[in-house]
């Protein structure tokens, strides 16, 4: 198989967590891939000219992550990061879509504030970092719940999902202090962080 990865792509981090959790990456050649650099060559394995994408040993490519990282959940023996059916499911696959959608307002925030100051639109901004806090309000109160993965066990997709978003917004937004009121999604970070699926892939900017 061929993964087509960027270094500081989250989503790209959300694959090669699952696949080092699922003791797949010898079986993955991983193809450092800038979207813009390497637009050429993307776009013939992703129309949409985004990573990650993965082509599969029978040639099918496949995108984007939640795809790909359900694929990759069915090559193995092992317990799935994709529950098979019932609330654990729902619950894994609802988790996921919560911490895709903190990334999607972060990453299109930090767009936007990459253009120059006088074209940026303020209003914008502040509308992705509310949709990002609530986001992140609810998954403390799941962590406080008790509702998150043991650290130390089993993590599914949406716990995959949640500590990739997280390491995003340290990387791209320490300074918010994203931890300040939420102690119980703090701790669990914390400790999910020391797995070797996550120092393996921790970006750096």
């Amino acid at each position: 198989m061929k993964l087509r990865h960027s270094p500081t792509s989250p989503y790209v981090r959300k694959v090669m967590v699952l696949a080092h959790e699922t003791g797949l990456t010898g079986r993955i050649e991983f193809v450092p891939t800038s979207p813009a650099a390497d637009e050429a060559t993307l776009v013939l394995d992703n129309p949409l000219g985004k990573v990650p994408a993965l082509v599969t040993d029978d040639g099918i490519a496949l995108y984007d992550s939640p795809v790909i990282c359900e694929y990759l959940d069915s090559l193995h023996g092992g317990p799935r990061a994709f529950p098979a059916a019932g609330v654990a499911r729902w619950t894994a696959l609802r988790r996921q879509a919560l911490a895709d959608g903190i990334l999607d307002a972060t990453i299109l925030r930090r767009y936007e504030e990459m253009r120059p100051a006088a074209k940026q639109h303020g209003e914008w901004i502040e509308r992705q970092k509310r949709k990002a806090e609530r986001g992140l309000d609810a998954l403390e109160a799941e962590a406080a719940a008790d509702a998150l993965a043991d650290p130390a066990g089993l993590l599914s997709i949406g716990d995959i999902a949640v500590a990739c978003a997280l390491g995003y917004l340290d990387l791209r937004y320490g300074g918010d202090n994203w931890r300040g009121r939420r102690r119980a999604l703090a701790a669990w970070y914390a400790e999910v962080a020391k797995r070797p699926s996550m120092t393996a892939t921790a970006p750096v900017a």
